[in-house]
């Protein structure tokens, strides 16, 4: 049975592809009109009389499919008494909130569960079929409008709505859209009642053939998840503007082109006199440039007649250049005038100056070839699924500049229309991404002819909504939907409509790098190896065998995607940004991705005891992924692939980040402990007086010197020599460190005064400057009484091969036989002595109570490659404080270290715990020279040393544990300590989506020997 009102769209219209909406509006910038200059200024919705938020709490019940909404519910007269209540702007999916079970229903009868995949369809596809148990929501609310809108143009604005939109006012039929990641706008004037109460009804269709096209890695939700509200204005009135801001050949005189639509209700008849001005100004309100003045068009002269529209291009010398570094800002303000000169409706919008081309292989930004330190980005929240507020997004944006990001890439869809306002404001470049993926028929539904509408549509909506803002540089095609001939066809339409941008889609490219050049100007691969890109890059093969493999690129080369943030990951991040900054054509990347996709998830009772009752929260919670929910079609917990955990804490991955993207370098020159060393401002557009450096000189971990940097007038990409403020050759004799780090100057949008942005270290050489371990800083002692190595052992040192597997090393809910996990598994590397293994150990006991061990181990050659080589142990209870000299204070492993510096840190066991989603090998920390476990209650200590660098983790749990468990709250807490001496370790690569660490970072069969030693006193 067909909605009512809704009977021409045919029985089933969500699964009709090439019907994409009825009555919806065509896409404009999301401007809200104002009636003077004042309003619009200020935002033109605070306190204006012509806008109403619909916000709030909704009447809602959900049936099992469309033939199953109630009867009469879009009626006034209907009684909803009954029905739940839910927030709007809300996924229904999310509300009340999830808990765990088989069938993920809430106490109170609830609403339908979030399901997670990657690939796959959460249903068998056949497209444009979906299943006919479709959940559907149903939504009531009233509003009232004033009197005085009558004579008036009434507008209802959905902001987004999963998967298909359906809306009724006052019992009638107002249309229908699909296209959930963009707003739907229908013109209700005929519908409404003025002055008195109206009654609005929505449905919303979980599955739809536009389900096929939104196939992207996140969760499925359902619901309306982005702002609805209804606002009015005249019948006259500014239907879009569109602000260009350029740059001239000079890159100092900007340009702004206009172009302000009118539009007319139907029932008014176009006439003459209606003017349209034009006036840039600052953001204070001092106007630039002159007033541009212009008449509309209202005469359709047959041919020549190009709509009512106003066109103006104004010049604006030694303009102040919007880059992510300096997002320099003004206002544009149109006035619409009626013929008899009075003020109709005002509409502002932002805009910024600057120049984005591709020349050759390059991108260039303001003349500057630039470097993407970008990640992808959903709108997400762990509680709430899909619905983000403006201070959560102005948060993401803050934090990822913190840590050294300048793009954004909005995966795979639209984001919510106030994140480029934020990144307009606050400095972050993004490529916008079009809301396609049909990944689960990634190269079969392009080609349907059905769908043509869909691609174009998504694509040139995104354009029209986003077209005024400085700080998308690219428009991107969409994701993972194979390559067609509409693929070129919306890249044309695009390049088009908005020559000031460039063209991105990886799908072009994705079999051959050569090709694509009709739907991406950039070379945009996903995960490569870096071999590859440096041979894209005109770099040398790794292999003569790979000779002529890749050619070199004529475009620039930038990252889609790479450097996959599953779990503990991120490895050889450092040497992606080495390539970077080697070869001209790499310009970057998007790391994948921002988030861990864990949904908040209430339990039925603590598990093992560790219910984990975080941030206050009286029930026990975990982050959920997929198949948490019961959901049979899942993707388990490949959705927690960020940077940042669920709730925004950032991984140690992203220090390592902050220091590769760090704005400033510093290098020893000559003879290091000369105190010489060379500046490099590594920006493109502005100098180094935003930020303060201070120098440490530390011996054997220990700050003996420290004094302020004066920071040099450096203008971009420029370097000077200085003399560091400190006497190298007045330090105390041992291992001398100098470091350099730098902190803001000043409070930003994003950061307050003194935030650390990054450090430079080096060792100085001298004679006798041997480190000196940890354990050794505080002076030797005699042993105490009472106290020796059998009286803190819980577990005597034995050979260590096996890590508890990370998710580079192979997906425990979806293990693969060729995965490092499964080889190790295989090999016996969990048992204490696997097969073929020789392990011979010497003990050398020293007068000071110290126990040297000289390890001996041979790996056989069937063992090609293993997690570890190193020694483990376990203390009894109470060994709780901890320290070291070595790298910190995060973890950090031999491929993901450079962002953690040399020195001496505290620490207690309990705090070394990483809390990844998937439990998984934690805590490491390199290059250290000694560590000290110490008992509080009578002050024993355990000193580890050794006489070359090594590597150690001491947590409260064991790896055996770490390995069996599939949350982080089945995780019992231990009273004793097991500690992990590493010789070797394996490097954590990103291989769960992408290259595994390079070969300089794998360990393999043969002879391994090291010598160790351990105190206790």
């Amino acid at each position: 049975m067909p909605l009512r009102g809704f009977e021409l769209a045919g029985e089933r219209p969500w699964e009709d592809p090439e019907l994409i909406a009825i009555g919806r509006l065509p896409m404009r910038s999301p401007l809200w009109p104002a009636l003077d200059v004042a309003t619009a200024r200020a935002g033109a919705r605070d306190g204006s009389p012509w806008f109403r938020p619909l916000d709030g709490t909704w009447r809602f019940t959900l049936a099992e499919s469309p033939s199953h909404v109630p009867e009469g519910f879009e009626q006034p007269a209907f009684d909803d008494s009954s029905w739940s209540r839910v927030a709007v702007p809300g996924c229904w999916t999310m509300q009340p909130p999830p808990v765990a079970g088989d069938d993920a229903r809430s106490t109170d009868g609830g609403f339908d569960r979030p399901i997670y995949t990657n690939v796959q369809m959460p249903f068998r596809p056949r497209p444009p079929l979906v299943p006919d148990a479709n959940p559907t929501g149903v939504y009531r609310t009233t509003f009232t409008v004033p009197r005085d809108w009558r004579g008036r143009r009434v507008v209802l604005h959905f902001g987004g709505a999963e998967s298909v939109l359906f809306v009724w006012l006052n019992g009638r039929a107002v249309g229908m859209s699909k296209d959930s990641r963009l707003a739907a706008e229908f013109d209700v004037t005929d519908h409404v009642q003025f002055g008195r109460r109206n009654s609005l009804s929505a449905v919303v269709v979980r599955w739809s053939d536009a389900s096929y096209v939104e196939d992207q890695d996140q969760w499925w939700h359902a619901g309306i998840h982005r702002e609805v509200v209804v606002y009015s204005t005249a019948p006259t009135y500014l239907a879009d503007v569109e602000v260009v801001g350029g740059l001239t050949s000079d890159l100092r005189t900007g340009t702004l082109d206009a172009r302000v639509e009118v539009g007319w209700s139907p029932a008014v008849r176009p006439e003459a006199g209606w003017r349209v001005a034009v006036q840039v100004e600052t953001l204070g309100g001092r106007r630039i440039a002159r007033v541009a003045r212009t008449d509309v068009p209202w005469m359709a002269v047959p041919y020549e007649f190009e709509g009512h529209v106003v066109r103006a291009h104004l010049e604006v010398p030694d303009v102040d250049r919007w880059t992510h570094e300096t997002p320099s800002l003004y206002r544009v303000v149109v006035t619409l005038f009626d013929p008899s000169g009075a003020v109709c409706e005002v509409a502002a919008c932002r805009v910024g100056f600057r120049r984005v081309e591709v020349v050759g292989s390059a991108f260039v930004l303001n003349g500057a070839p630039i470097t993407f330190f970008g990640v992808n980005r959903h709108d997400f929240d762990p509680d709430t699924g899909r619905v983000v507020t403006e201070e959560q997004m102005r948060a993401d944006l803050a934090l990822l500049k913190q840590f050294g990001f300048n793009a954004v890439r909005t995966s795979h869809s639209p984001n919510d229309p106030r994140l480029l306002d934020l990144c307009d404001e606050i400095g972050l470049l993004v490529v916008d991404e079009a809301n396609i993926e049909s990944h689960a028929l990634n190269f079969s539904l392009v080609h349907d002819p059905r769908y043509r509408s869909q691609w174009m549509a998504r694509g040139t909506r995104m354009v029209e909504r986003d077209k005024n803002h400085p700080c998308v540089v690219m428009w991107s095609l969409g994701n993972e939907s194979g390559y067609g001939a509409v693929h070129d066809a919306l890249a044309a339409w695009m390049r088009a409509r908005d020559g000031s941008r460039p063209v991105h889609y990886e799908g072009a490219i994705m079999t051959d790098w050569r090709g694509g050049h009709a739907a991406t100007d950039v070379l945009c691969p996903m995960y490569p190896e870096i071999w590859a890109i440096e041979m894209a890059a005109g770099g040398p093969p790794p292999d003569p065998s790979l000779a002529g493999v890749i050619a070199p690129s004529d475009r620039p080369v930038i990252l889609c995607e790479y450097s996959h943030a599953m779990g503990n990951s991120n490895g050889c991040l450092g040497e992606y940004f080495d390539a970077f900054e080697q070869y001209a054509p790499l310009q970057g990347g998007f790391i994948w991705e921002f988030w861990d996709h864990g949904l908040r998830q209430r339990l039925p009772e603590a598990p093992g005891g560790a219910s984990r009752r975080r941030a206050g929260m009286e029930q026990p919670w975990r982050f959920a992924y997929g198949g948490d929910f019961g959901e049979k079609r899942h993707d388990a917990n490949f959705c927690c692939d960020g940077m940042v955990w669920p709730d925004r804490r950032p991984k140690p991955a992203m220090w390592e980040h902050r220091f590769l993207a760090r704005p400033v370098a510093v290098a020893p020159v000559g003879a290091a402990a000369r105190g010489r060393a060379r500046i490099t401002n590594r920006q493109w557009f502005r100098d180094l007086s935003w930020l303060r450096a201070r120098v440490e000189v530390a011996v054997d971990g220990r700050v003996v010197r420290s004094a302020a940097l004066g920071v040099p007038h450096l203008g971009p990409q420029e370097s000077v020599t200085v003399d560091l403020p400190v006497d190298l050759g007045a330090v105390p004799p041992g291992e001398c460190i100098v470091t350099v780090r730098w902190t803001t100057a000043r409070t930003s949008a994003w950061s307050p005064a003194g935030h650390p942005v990054g450090h430079d270290q080096w060792i100085v050489p001298r004679a006798g400057s041997a480190p000196r371990a940890a354990a050794a800083a505080r002076g030797r002692r005699r042993p105490r009484s009472g106290v020796s190595l059998d009286d803190v052992l819980a577990s005597p040192p034995r050979l260590a091969l096996w890590r508890a597997p990370i998710d580079n090393d192979g997906l425990k809910l979806a293990l693969g036989p060729l995965s490092p996990f499964a080889r190790w598994r295989e090999w016996g590397l969990e048992t204490a002595e696997p097969p073929g293994v020789v392990h011979r150990t010497r003990t050398v006991a020293g007068d000071d109570g110290s126990i040297t061990f000289h390890e001996h181990v041979m790996i056989p050659d069937h063992i090609a490659d293993l997690p570890r080589v190193g020694m483990r142990f376990d203390l009894v209870p109470g060994f709780e404080a901890l320290e070291w000299y070595g790298r910190g204070p995060h973890e950090c492993y031999p491929d993901r270290s450079r962002g953690a510096a040399l020195g001496r840190y505290r620490s207690t066991v309990t705090d070394e715990y990483v809390p990844y989603v998937m439990p998984q090998e934690h805590g490491l920390h390199t290059d250290v020279r000694g560590l000290e476990l110490r008992r509080e209650s009578d002050g024993a200590r355990v000193r580890v040393d050794a006489p070359a660098p090594f590597m150690f983790s001491a947590l409260h749990h064991t790896p055996e544990q770490l390995t069996e468990a599939l949350h982080d709250v089945e995780l019992v807490t231990r009273a004793e300590t097991t500690v992990h001496i590493d010789h070797a370790h394996r490097g954590l690569g990103t291989m769960s989506c992408g290259p595994d660490t390079l070969p300089k970072y794998k360990l393999g069969p043969g002879t391994y020997n090291w010598t160790w030693r351990i105190t206790v006193d």
